[in-house]
């Protein structure tokens, strides 16, 4: 059995994209699925320009609805190296309950390419609100290209690829 439309969908909800400034990222239901984790990858950046990311919840896609801080997030997981190539291991760090996640200078995701991984259980949200969206504020004077992927999890509706319904 193939997993795509079985056991996950992708969506892309920041292209890739040099950030000059914060990035808004697409918003993805969960209507149908169990969960979302988010994927960044990020290339090297100025010096200084450490990587953060704020999840958010809404109560409807598009620019429709209202939005608010989803206030869950107490672990994240990343990966970094000047020129990654697949030897690197996975650093996983614990916060507070927050939205925002800061990866501390000292991890020097500003000056490597990384890989950061935001995981959100649909349960987590409050109710009324049906989707999330990982958004990254400005990150300093420097451009870090990034995208970042969302991946659905425990989807409610197996389908084949072609027949799944989009992740907006």
């Amino acid at each position: 059995m193939h997993s795509l439309g079985h056991k996950f969908d992708i969506g892309l909800t920041c292209p890739p994209a040099a950030t000059n400034g914060a990035v808004t990222g697409k918003r993805v239901s969960l209507a149908d699925a169990g969960g979302c984790t988010f994927i960044l990858v990020g290339g090297v950046a100025t010096a200084g320009d450490d990587l953060q990311v704020d999840v958010q919840q809404h109560t409807a896609g598009g620019a429709a609805g209202t939005s608010k801080d989803l206030d869950t997030i107490t672990a994240y997981h990343y990966k970094s190296a000047v020129a990654m190539d697949n030897t690197e291991t996975w650093t996983t760090v614990t916060q507070t309950a927050a939205s925002e996640i800061a990866v501390a200078a000292a991890a020097t995701t500003d000056i490597q390419q990384n890989i950061l991984v935001v995981e959100v259980d649909a349960a987590d949200l409050d109710d009324g609100y049906t989707h999330i969206s990982l958004n990254v504020p400005d990150l300093g004077t420097g451009d870090k290209t990034l995208a970042v992927l969302c991946l659905l999890t425990d989807l409610h509706v197996k389908r084949a690829p072609a027949n799944m319904k989009a992740v907006g």
